[in-house]
């Protein structure tokens, strides 16, 4: 784990009643081996072969765009938005139902938690640290993820996009796309950005550069950021903008213990 000098004297954190944690999902609190919560949903026998073979079209079509650094910031963000719109709406093209979210979550095991998240979540429940979920995801499947683990505390909340069911049958999305250009404290919705303005400390958790746009620092006491390895982020890109950064063999005891001197 390394630790930048300049929050050495703002460890470990003391009082706990004015903390918040925010969090993203993928390759963050799970394992950068892990499927993400959006690709998971092209496993499975009950998601049809040309549900599949549509949803890995769009991406091919679309990932292309939002990772150009020719396009134009308003014409991806144009684009994005209309994959996700599009990748939804496959969804509801196709049916699907919401049991065969909880059954991909509960029976494929395509999505893991790093060593001791769950434990860590735990802890922040014990404690009533809310934690904040923030991801590009998809909200239906953090939440069965959640669920199945046992971990979806009242403490937790999930923004993210989300499908809403109707009888069962997926049928639109509910709210703002959540995506890489408008993650960040101003998209979240009324609720959950009131619990996170009340507090003045903030835990952020990310994996990607972009992530740290996440909170925004002028708004709170004092943010301490957390990056995570994986193989699109090292320890050489992440730790001249994270304040700590945990690598590959470093667990969320291993955090615990460094941010609360809790092991």
């Amino acid at each position: 784990m390394i630790l930048n000098d300049k929050i050495k004297d703002k460890l470990p954190i003391n009082r706990l009643d004015n903390i918040c944690v925010v969090a993203d999902f993928d390759r963050t609190l799970t394992s950068p081996k892990s499927k993400n919560s959006w690709s998971v949903t092209d496993y499975g026998e009950r998601f049809p072969d040309a549900y599949s073979k549509e949803a890995v079209d769009l991406f091919n079509y679309y990932r292309p765009i939002e990772m150009s650094e020719d396009v134009e910031y308003s014409y991806k963000l144009k684009m994005v938005e209309e994959w996700f719109s599009k990748r939804i709406g496959l969804f509801e093209k196709y049916k699907i139902s919401k049991d065969v979210f909880d059954e991909v979550v509960s029976n494929l095991n395509l999505i893991k938690f790093r060593p001791k998240t769950k434990e860590f979540i735990e802890f922040l429940h014990n404690k009533n640290i809310p934690l904040i979920i923030f991801s590009a995801g998809l909200g239906n499947i953090i939440e069965s993820f959640l669920d199945f683990n046992n971990c979806n505390f009242d403490n937790v909340y999930i923004c993210s996009n989300k499908i809403v069911f109707v009888n069962g049958i997926a049928a639109r999305a509910d709210n703002t796309f959540i995506h890489s250009y408008n993650k960040n404290e101003a998209y979240l919705p009324n609720d959950i950005k009131e619990i996170i303005i009340n507090k003045s400390n903030i835990i952020l958790l990310g994996d990607q550069l972009g992530d740290l746009d996440m909170v925004d620092e002028r708004n709170h006491e004092f943010v301490i950021t957390v990056g995570f390895t994986t193989i699109d982020s090292s320890k050489e890109l992440l730790s001249p903008y994270f304040d700590i950064v945990c690598e590959d063999n470093d667990t969320y005891d291993d955090l615990k213990n460094i941010l609360f001197n809790e092991s």
